[in-house]
């Protein structure tokens, strides 16, 4: 591998004091059966050893929290920026209220051994309005910001409308996206970008590989439609992965160097299951794209 950890730039972030580097660790697939306690540790610490300084996990993604706990025990997680989520935890979902949110990261602190979370995000509300109300996640994430548990709030969700509203309350720091800043659809761009840039807050851009459809396997049209009814069953993924394939290109450099160099201070985010994967992600965001490569990808796809 060419890939190494001074290769993976660290950026500003918003108006948070944090400086990250560009490619993030996204914990779901290591919470399910496609990972296990022993296969996280080693993903989880290989991506650190190869420049990733921060991870994102959330009580909803299985036993992602605690195997991540797991893999930043003895001196870990002094080493990273350590992200999760509240609001939807299994056992409270779409529990938005304050009670339910201190009751969840207290729980995240136990099980990831940690006494503060450099960020929460509050997670996939269905109604934007239930977590801003008085008294609810965003205030009492607010006071645990005020007591030093948690040092950055955010929201993670795919609504754009959501994301502008809790951006205009001037108390978010952080936005993730996802499945909408990719090589397929870049509806993140006009939905958030400039509302983020006026108010100084972070952008975290995940699925960058399309949650699987950009890895350079061939996707699953069905599971493309899915993913990107926007495109209206246009099966844009597939084209992109043959025409890769018929000139030599690395699908999942093209993905990732696409998300890298977004018009907005932000981190792109993978979702590995294993230290292969973890290599290949870094790789990907370490990999020199050649501007023939992009013209010519532009010409056929209006991408670049």
């Amino acid at each position: 591998m060419s890939a190494g950890p001074a290769m993976l730039r660290r950026r500003r972030f918003g108006r948070t004091a944090m400086t990250p580097s560009a490619l993030g660790l996204g914990c779901a697939f290591f919470g399910g059966g496609q990972s296990s306690d022993a296969e996280t540790i080693t993903g989880v610490r290989r991506a650190i050893e190869l420049g990733i300084n921060y991870v994102d996990t959330s009580p909803g993604y299985e036993q992602s929290e605690r195997r991540v706990g797991l893999a930043l025990a003895d001196g870990w997680r002094d080493r990273v920026y350590l992200q999760t989520k509240a609001g939807t935890h299994p056992e409270r979902r779409g529990d938005y209220s304050a009670q339910a949110t201190r009751w969840s990261v207290q729980n995240s602190l136990q099980l990831l051994g940690t006494d503060y979370l450099d960020s929460v995000l509050i997670h996939d509300p269905s109604d934007i309005e239930q977590p801003l109300a008085p008294d609810h996640a965003l205030d009492e994430l607010l006071r645990l910001k005020e007591q030093g548990i948690v040092r950055h709030v955010g929201l993670g969700v795919r609504s754009h409308a959501f994301h502008r509203r809790a951006m205009a309350t001037g108390q978010i720091d952080i936005v993730l996206t996802y499945l909408d800043y990719n090589l397929v659809v870049q509806s993140a761009a006009e939905g958030i970008f400039l509302d983020a840039r006026r108010h100084g807050v972070a952008v975290i851009l995940a699925s960058v590989f399309g949650m699987g459809l950009l890895t350079g396997l061939e996707p699953d049209e069905e599971d493309e439609r899915r993913k990107f009814p926007s495109r209206q069953g246009e099966p844009v993924a597939h084209r992109m992965w043959d025409w890769c394939r018929q000139h030599g290109v690395n699908l999942r450099h093209l993905a990732m160097q696409f998300c890298l160099a977004a018009p907005v201070e932000s981190i792109a985010m993978a979702g590995p299951c294993n230290q292969q994967q973890v290599e290949e992600a870094v790789d990907a965001a370490t990999a020199i794209v050649p501007d023939e490569i992009w013209e010519a990808f532009e010409a056929e796809f209006g991408v670049r």
